[in-house]
């Protein structure tokens, strides 16, 4: 199919992938439980475009450049991290509820939402990696689609990867409403988030390109 082979077990695989925790994860469930429901669904939509791009780094294959320069993986790495701990320490420092309701302000906060998500993805050279590791299992040697192959397989890690991703923002979401409702409570959210974030951009910065 369009040089594809295996694509029911490329498609099962990539479903056992998105269930599996990882830093995306992560985001979308803290957004979640300090923000709310739209906060992640915001959240999901971000990292689902970065997820996009990455498709298309691999597709074109311009992935395999940041795979075989440790200077560029380096720098990436560096950048990503930066951008989560910065993220992390303003919130845990944040001395109002970043509760997201229905205000145009705060509209402008979900805007922000979603480009941070694209961001922290964007600038995961892991997921980069992957992408370049795990796409090719998949597609013909000798076929002559060009980057389809790499795309249609991107698409529908995407799509199976935001469906369950919508449904970690909503039970998230749902199971803490509660306790946002206390501001007391919120707040402390907030800054257990910002604590996560700078945990994930440490963790990203022990990060090791391929080698």
């Amino acid at each position: 199919m369009l040089g594809i082979t295996g694509y029911g077990v490329y498609l099962l695989s990539s479903i056992l992938i998105n269930l599996t925790p990882g830093t995306d994860t992560m985001f979308i469930i803290s957004r979640s439980v300090s923000q709310g429901r739209k906060a992640g669904i915001y959240s999901v939509l971000g990292i689902s475009t970065g997820v996009f791009i990455h498709t298309l780094f691999a597709a074109f294959g311009l992935s395999i450049i940041l795979a075989e320069s440790i200077v560029l993986f380096t720098a990436i790495k560096f950048i990503g991290a930066g951008y989560l701990i910065y993220l992390g320490i303003k919130m845990v420092f944040q001395k109002t509820s970043l509760h997201i309701d229905s205000t145009p302000e705060q509209e402008v906060e979900l805007k922000k939402i979603y480009w941070q998500g694209v961001i922290t993805n964007v600038t995961n050279p892991k997921v980069a990696l992957f992408f370049i590791s795990f796409l090719p299992q998949f597609v013909l040697t000798d076929h002559h689609f060009g980057p389809v192959p790499f795309l249609i397989l991107g698409i529908s890690f995407i799509i199976t990867g935001t469906i369950w991703c919508f449904i970690v923002a909503y039970f998230a979401s749902t199971a803490t409403k509660k306790l946002r409702e206390n501001t007391k409570i919120s707040k402390l959210l907030n800054k257990l988030t910002g604590i996560v974030f700078v945990c994930l951009g440490v963790t990203l910065l022990k990060a090791k390109a391929a080698s």
